[in-house]
């Protein structure tokens, strides 16, 4: 429970920044009814997961706190695309399927231009991706527009997330630990992250090599949730051991 209020907290102050500005301490302590010290270990963990920058008496929402969809998704194309192209596999027409975030999702939404299948996604490159393809019927969900790393994030996605329901859920992820605990650099995706996850009978991780042992700060799952991992034929053997010890599927592309 205490890291779910947290949570609830991380996402008041990044939309209050994002919103109004450069915000301080003792008004953030006001409009959250916590202390001071507690809003200043928020800041703190925040510019540690490099969404804001701190500055004398409170925070600010800088340029250089998250690198643009645009940046990321130019990084091991050909490596995303392979395993794009193996997840694109698993669908079946008819299918009704979630898509995370992440560049890699957003190759395989690509890969499903034409299909009879129901994408539902918060993530806003999927959409325009998707939006002109008669085929696919979209479900967009509602919620807050991360508009740097274009998805939506927040309470109203979540709630909105209880209420559908997927054969495969496509996970992204910025990082895996060895144990297999898979992260997210950005504490606001977390809770829309694990909603998707009990929202879908299958969960489909989606990681590049780059993702072993990645970088993250906050816990999505652990291996027990997915079922399948599609990553390259490179990606850390005892990490994939651990996986499989869980009874994912491990597939290399």
């Amino acid at each position: 429970m205490r890291f779910v209020l947290a949570q609830r907290r991380y996402e008041h102050i990044l939309q209050r920044l994002r919103s109004d500005g450069p915000a301080g301490v003792r008004a953030l302590a006001g409009e959250l009814r916590v202390s001071e010290a507690t809003v200043r270990r928020d800041l703190a963990r925040l510019e540690h997961d490099g969404l804001l920058q701190r500055v004398r008496g409170g925070a600010t929402v800088g340029s250089l706190a998250e690198p643009p969809f645009e940046e990321v998704a130019g990084h091991d194309s050909d490596e995303k695309a392979a395993v794009a192209a193996r997840a694109a596999g698993i669908v079946e027409d008819g299918d009704v399927v979630l898509l995370d975030v992440g560049t890699t999702v957003h190759r395989l939404a690509r890969l499903l231009r034409g299909r009879p299948v129901t994408v539902i996604t918060s993530n806003l490159a999927v959409y325009e991706e998707l939006v002109d393809d008669e085929a696919v019927e979209i479900v967009l969900l509602g919620g807050v527009v991360r508009r740097n790393y274009r998805s939506l994030v927040g309470f109203l996605t979540e709630q909105a997330l209880g209420q559908v329901h997927a054969r495969h859920l496509f996970l992204g992820t910025s990082g895996i630990r060895r144990d297999g605990t898979v992260l997210d650099t950005t504490v606001v995706e977390v809770p829309v992250k694990q909603a998707m996850i009990r929202a879908a009978d299958h969960v489909v991780l989606l990681a590049d090599q780059a993702k072993f042992p990645g970088t993250g700060l906050a816990r999505v799952c652990g291996p027990e949730h997915v079922a399948m991992l599609v990553t390259g034929p490179d990606a850390d053997p005892a990490t994939l051991s651990c996986f499989r010890e869980a009874g994912t599927e491990v597939v290399l592309t």
